[in-house]
């Protein structure tokens, strides 16, 4: 399991002051109880803690304690953020991080390997998995209790029903 997950990307810099446009890859009522978070800046993830953060469209405007000048948080434009496992979010019943799903052997439920999930579409109504399958190429499954049967993170695998029409 990951140790660390990621809660967004920073898109762009806000102001001269050092605060940072962020896209939210996670819920982004999260940003309001952070404290500290990790910058991945390619060669190392750097400890920043969060001294506010307000909303303006979909970002999420970060101010980080220490940075205080747009040249010092302008070069990581494009960079990831990211939180501990211990600092995230707890979880409620058949929720996972996305970070555990990705790489999933996905099994119909007859045992057969159908392929492997590749990633979480996160969509108003329900996420959406991307499984890559070797026969049918790229399948959308929609993560809802009438397809997503089992999910087991001990073993790294889930269970789905294709509902008819899924794949061709």
């Amino acid at each position: 399991m990951e140790t660390f997950l990621q809660i967004g990307v920073i898109s762009s810099t806000h102001g001269i002051r050092g605060e940072v446009k962020v896209y939210p890859t996670t819920d982004p009522e999260r940003f309001f109880d952070l404290d500290r978070v990790f910058l991945d800046t390619g060669k190392e993830k750097k400890e920043l803690h969060v001294a506010g953060v307000r909303f303006f469209k979909q970002f999420a405007i970060v101010k980080f304690k220490g940075i205080d000048n747009i040249n010092d948080i302008e070069k990581y434009k494009g960079c990831s953020l990211f939180v501990n496992r211990e600092d995230a979010v707890p979880l409620g019943e058949d929720e996972y991080y996305i970070a555990d799903l990705q790489g999933l052997e996905v099994y119909t439920e007859d045992g057969v390997l159908f392929g492997v999930l590749r990633d979480v579409m996160e969509t108003g109504a329900n996420d959406v998995y991307i499984v890559d399958s070797r026969e049918h190429g790229e399948v959308l499954i929609p993560a809802i209790r009438d397809c997503i049967l089992e999910v087991d993170l001990s073993e790294h695998r889930m269970m789905v029903h294709l509902l008819p029409g899924l794949v061709e």
